[in-house]
């Protein structure tokens, strides 16, 4: 709907547009400023150019009304052209919104957790907003493939092999331990111990050259724990690629690097020249021991993604990784590829409260807060609402208690409860929504009008917040459209009126535009409440 008026006004007056939509809608659906941008051009007033674009659509039959309001050119669409949109959306059902194939893959990667313990709630952020971005994307035509990054080579791996001995021992095997300044900890330590007990022994914990064995399964139960915990957020990944795997690579890579004369040695380390291109400092890829670094890995990995010839590629960070993402794009740079093809979105950190205190820690994961215990207490479908409420660049502060009342304060409530009335209005008029496609709207009221209107515009919202990255235009959205929804069900009487079926198909648009949107963000609406 957005795109055809965008384009019929385009034709009509030979110059792009920008639409928008007026908070008063009786000043119309759509509003274009256009008359300012082309007033400097024209050398015009303003608001003569806007009442002359005005006349251009006098006889347009998908508009009932344009008219020129302080320079904006205000678009009032026909009932006619509201009716065919419905009809049409009806029709698709399932498939409303749906886009065409774009022809354009995109490599996703996110989470991407270091498998040394269970995911935390920082980590939610960012798992629910890439599986948002691949259901819309996919949803929309493009081709999104999915993918997790484990980073199971280097320092955290010699950590977690020390801290499942040490847990072994103290807990177990109950010896006096000395504990080094950093270790993970947490319950799921001794459970993985005692896996290991179970298939080697007791004496395995003393053994040095069970190392690699030992590090193997723990990085293998926590992956397994990892996995869980996002499948109970309805989360999955196309792929998984292991960073240990790739270092086979680095010898290949690195001669690429020395081949563009972006790596040198100093004090015995190698380190690659990010400062060309906008570094702070150069960084070191490869240790004065030899063993590749951190980001070398990184490296590796972007090379690894843009030889699989995506178009384009996007990593959801946390915002501490924002100093990380000159020197990658340098890196990606020098390998010879299109840094601008990769996109970074950095996810802010997430705040909890409970009874308006700070959430308490975990203590079976070691003091952090465990995205599988907030699971557990609101549910999947609010923890995926709330944590796509705000934009992934800003600090999210919600309290838990809100998220389990039961009304309006509730945003998932909300929304759920608009849907589930328009079903129990259904039961009440014994129809189907089926029976009801082929009702004309016409006549129907400006409020009837106005609901339909804003019913058929998840099509464009989906594409905003796609293009965007912004899931909260979505949330957004439904919240204003349930709320639109609850008023009109206050105001208006609609089983057994005259208008009843016209009434009730309207609410059927509405209905499937709740539906549709909710299920693209992971949830499924309710039917009854």
């Amino acid at each position: 709907m957005h795109n055809i008026v965008k384009e019929t006004i385009k034709n009509q007056i030979a110059k792009d547009v920008v639409l928008e939509k007026p908070k008063d809608r009786s000043l119309g659906h759509f509003a274009t400023p256009v008359a300012f941008s082309m007033a400097k051009e024209l050398r015009q007033n303003p608001m003569q150019i806007a009442q002359d674009i005005a006349s251009k659509f006098q006889d347009c039959d998908i508009f009932d009304d344009v008219q020129a309001v302080k320079g904006f050119v205000n678009f009032k669409l026909s009932q006619q052209f509201l009716e065919d949109k419905i009809n049409i959306a009806l029709k698709l059902k399932e498939d409303f919104a749906k886009g065409c194939n774009k022809e354009e893959k995109i490599l996703l990667e996110y989470v991407s957790a270091n498998p040394t313990g269970p995911l935390h709630i920082g980590h939610t952020r960012g798992a629910i907003l890439g599986d948002t971005i691949a259901r819309i994307g996919n949803y929309l035509g493009y081709g999104i493939t999915t993918e997790y990054y484990i980073n199971d080579a280097g320092a955290q791996m010699d950590l977690l092999y020390t801290s499942l001995v040490l847990a072994a021992k103290e807990f177990i095997l109950k010896e006096e331990v000395q504990y080094p300044e950093n270790y993970y900890r947490g319950d799921y330590l001794i459970d993985i111990a005692q896996q290991a007990i179970k298939l080697y022994g007791k004496d395995v914990f003393n053994d040095p050259s069970k190392k690699e064995i030992l590090t193997t399964l723990a990085k293998d139960e926590v992956l397994k724990i990892i996995t869980k915990d996002l499948k109970d957020l309805d989360i999955t990944f196309n792929n998984f690629i292991s960073e240990k795997s790739l270092y086979s690579s680095w010898e290949e890579t690195k001669k690429v690097l020395e081949q563009n004369d972006s790596l040198y040695t100093k004090d015995g380390k190698v380190w690659i020249r990010s400062t060309l291109l906008g570094d702070d400092v150069d960084r070191v890829v490869v240790r004065d021991n030899g063993i590749p670094t951190y980001l070398a890995g990184d490296i590796i990995y972007h090379k690894n993604k843009y030889d699989r010839k995506y178009d384009r590629y996007i990593n959801i960070w946390g915002a501490d990784h924002h100093g990380y993402i000159t020197r990658v794009k340098a890196a990606i740079k020098f390998l010879g590829n299109d840094p601008e093809k990769l996109e970074i979105i950095l996810s802010q950190m997430v705040s909890l409260l409970k009874d308006k205190q700070p959430y308490k820690m975990s203590k079976r994961a070691g003091n952090v807060i465990l995205m599988s215990d907030i699971t557990k207490e609101i549910g999947s479908d609010a923890l995926r609402f709330i944590f796509l409420t705000k934009k992934s660049d800003t600090h999210l502060e919600f309290d838990i208690d809100t998220l389990k009342k039961q009304d309006s304060s509730n945003p998932i409530f909300y929304i759920n409860y608009a849907h589930a009335r328009i079903n129990q209005l259904f039961k009440k008029a014994n129809k189907q929504f089926d029976d009801v496609k082929s009702v004309s709207t016409d006549g129907i009221n400006q409020d009837t009008k106005d609901l339909v209107y804003e019913a058929l515009l998840l099509p464009s919202i989906l594409e905003e917040a796609f293009t965007k990255r912004d899931m909260q235009k979505i949330t957004d959205y439904l919240y204003s459209l349930s709320a639109s929804t609850h008023k009109f069900y206050t105001e208006y009487k609609i089983i057994g009126t005259q208008e009843q079926d016209a009434y009730l198909k309207a609410l059927s648009m509405v209905s499937l535009s709740i539906r549709t949107g909710l299920k693209l963000l992971g949830i499924k609406a309710k039917e009854v409440m």
